[in-house]
This record gives C-alpha cells, sequence and structure tokens, in this order.
C-alpha cells in the first residue's frame, strides 16, 4: 500500500504504477479518458487538478482509494455520538 500525502506523492505512486503496466502517458490518458496534458500535470504533482479525471486515472490503472482513520460511513459517525 502507497501512503499518499501530498499532490507530488500521488503522481509520484501513479507514474509508477503507470510504467509498472508498460503504459506511456498517451495510453493512459485515452483509457482513462483525459488529456495527456492532465496526466503530465498529474505526474508532476500539479495541486490544481480535478479530483473526478484523478479518479478515473486510478480506476484505468486499476487501483482504488482507501481512506484510513476516517469513519466509512454518516451512520458511524451518529452511532458513536459524535
Amino acid at each position: 500500500m502507497t501512503t499518499i500525502k501530498s499532490p507530488q506523492s500521488l503522481g509520484d505512486a501513479l507514474r509508477s504504477a503507470r510504467k509498472h503496466l508498460g503504459l506511456t502517458q498517451p495510453q493512459l490518458a485515452l483509457a482513462a479518458g483525459v488529456g495527456v496534458r492532465f496526466i503530465v500535470d498529474l505526474e508532476g504533482g500539479k495541486p490544481t487538478v480535478r479530483l473526478d479525471s484523478v479518479m478515473r486515472v486510478i480506476d484505468a490503472l486499476g487501483g482504488v482509494i482507501h481512506l484510513v482513520g476516517l469513519p466509512s460511513s454518516a451512520n458511524e459517525v451518529s452511532t458513536n455520538g459524535q
């Protein structure tokens, strides 16, 4: 599992995953339905990228996001009295 704490660490992780899968930036952009410039910016750690597009890229790479340390649902928050 990779810990992501900054846009740069997200970009680094996604670049590594893309290269591990043998994909070029244009191939990943096509698979994710985003532009090549978006992939370049994302891998470069640009903090202003769109979350919906980031999610499409992660999905195209076969990844998922797991949040650790946060409640899993609104019900969990209300039942814990928080």
